[in-house]
């Protein structure tokens, strides 16, 4: 077998898969006018972009659009993360070194600890650092200026983040799930740039199984591309080899895979259909809460299998003759 084309792909893609420019994002048309706007905008000012908050589920595109910014702005960003940031010395660190227009993106903003937030609101506001040195009579406030940046928050739970910093982004854009039209020339984009060949049917069966994620869809693509050289010996994915991916992953035809059913058996099954809280479902799927919560629930929900209410996670009729039909299916086979 010529392998040769998905061996290409595995060397030169693997690190450059995210799209890092306006050009390489597919879909999401309204979106990118806003955000083009904010740009031509501070672009004709000769001034800095102002902060943008992104939110929505896991892997639809928030850091990508925050590499797109930089991108077209022609600016430097520097990436972190909520957890990543321990103490005010890992965001004084940040801030000293970096220069006028630079994009800071922080990923899972909700997760910075409330002292590193209330750090944060003079350097959003009024771009300076205020810190103290030493202790008691003798302690000594000084300020730093900051020059002045973009920062780009992205969050899955925007509830989590408290008022005063919300307050401090110009603007806050959710990003939601991709329709299968987008997905699919998501997959074929990809496929292009990692030299694989696929049928265009093949690209659209991943892309009805990818629960709307672009990050799902590119994940299972490569797998499809795993099988189809490990298994058929094949340098072009067919219908044929997405069938047989799928069926070996436990991913039916809507996207829903063996964690999803199980999620959902338990909550048919141990909880008669609920309500049931977050932290009695994740004790008895041996699951952490927030896996559950960013990324079962929201394609759930969004197929309306499944409803957050005040009193715990309700299954749906939806949901339940969704899981009636699969037992029946596995008495009869």
């Amino acid at each position: 077998m010529d392998n040769s084309s998905i061996k290409k792909g595995y060397d030169e893609i693997e690190i450059t898969l995210r799209a890092k420019s306006f050009s390489d994002l597919i879909g999401r048309d309204e979106l990118k006018r806003k955000i083009r706007v904010l740009i031509d905008a501070a672009t004709s000012r000769g001034d800095v972009l102002e902060h943008i908050l992104f939110y929505g589920p896991p892997g639809l595109g928030k850091t990508s659009f925050a590499y797109a910014i930089a991108s077209e702005m022609k600016s430097n960003i520097v990436v972190t993360s909520g957890p990543a940031l321990a103490t005010k010395a890992d965001l004084i660190s940040i801030f000293s070194n970096i220069n006028r227009g630079d994009i800071v993106f922080i990923d899972e903003i909700h997760r910075l600890s409330r002292v590193l937030e209330e750090f944060i609101y003079p350097i959003l506001e009024d771009f300076v650092m205020d810190f103290t040195l030493g202790k008691g009579a003798l302690a000594k406030v000084i300020r730093i200026d900051v020059p002045k940046f973009t920062l780009i928050g992205a969050t899955t739970q925007i509830g989590l983040i408290k008022g005063p910093l919300r307050d401090r982004f110009g603007v806050v854009f959710k990003v939601d799930f991709m329709d299968i039209k987008d997905l699919t020339k998501v997959v074929l984009h990809v496929a292009k740039r990692m030299n694989l060949k696929i049928d265009q049917e093949a690209a659209l069966e991943i892309a009805k199984r990818s629960r709307g994620t672009a990050r799902i869809a590119i994940k299972y693509l490569k797998r499809c591309r795993d099988y189809a050289q490990a298994i058929f010996g094949a340098d072009r994915i067919d219908l044929n080899h997405v069938y047989s991916t799928f069926e070996d992953l436990e991913v039916d035809e809507l996207g829903i895979d063996s964690q999803m059913r199980h999620y959902m058996r338990i909550l048919n099954m141990n909880y008669n259909n609920g309500p049931v809280g977050l932290s009695n479902l994740s004790m008895s799927m041996f699951e952490d809460a927030r896996t559950i919560e960013e990324l079962y629930e929201p394609y759930l929900i969004k197929l309306g299998f499944v409803k957050r209410t005040t009193r715990g996670r309700v299954l749906t009729q939806k949901g339940i003759d969704y899981i009636q039909n699969i037992f029946s299916q596995k008495i009869l086979s």
